[in-house]
């Protein structure tokens, strides 16, 4: 509650889909008649993509929900038991903490054009960490394999080099 008490006996446990949703609801729902509470926030920590579907759920349903910043999640949770130890009742306490003491900001859904934006920019620097990863083990095998291969061609990825490479794959060749 707003003065740090913690309400509930024990942590709820609840799927990432609607089913778990309305579980979460029918909980709070509980919680807020047996302590005769009226107001309602919900915080999370925005880390993966778990939290968008939860955040996105809750505010079509008018609660208000807010974001943690995980930096001060982390610094909190290493100050509330001098221990670093992580798991998700003990998340959920420490950003329960965090958010009693004001330390967060509101969630506010992205238009549908920021997202699919937010998703492309995600999916870009995948393929782009994917290329780079394959290139650089292509010019690992060129250098164990074919060490002169760079004194014929500066630029591998040139297409007189890709040909060259389709054609003859190796040195023996």
């Amino acid at each position: 509650n707003f003065r740090g008490i913690v309400l509930a006996k024990r942590h709820l446990s609840f799927t990432n889909d609607l089913e778990g949703f309305e579980r979460l609801q029918r909980w709070m729902d509980e919680l807020q008649q047996k302590h005769r509470l009226n107001t309602l926030i919900i915080g999370m920590e925005p880390t993966g993509h778990y939290w968008f579907n939860l955040a996105n759920w809750l505010a079509d349903k008018g609660i208000n929900v807010v974001m943690v910043n995980p930096a001060t999640t982390k610094r909190n949770k290493e100050n509330r038991d001098n221990c670093p130890s992580k798991s998700d009742p003990k998340d959920a306490l420490v950003i329960a903490d965090v958010v009693c003491r004001g330390y967060y900001y509101e969630y506010t859904r992205q238009a549908t054009v920021f997202q699919r934006l937010r998703t492309m920019m995600s999916d870009r620097e995948f393929w782009v960490t994917n290329s780079v990863r394959l290139q650089n083990r292509i010019i690992r095998w060129l250098d164990i394999r074919f060490p002169e291969y760079t004194s014929v061609f500066k630029d591998w990825t040139c297409k007189r080099s890709l040909a060259t490479l389709k054609d003859l794959p190796s040195p023996l060749d």
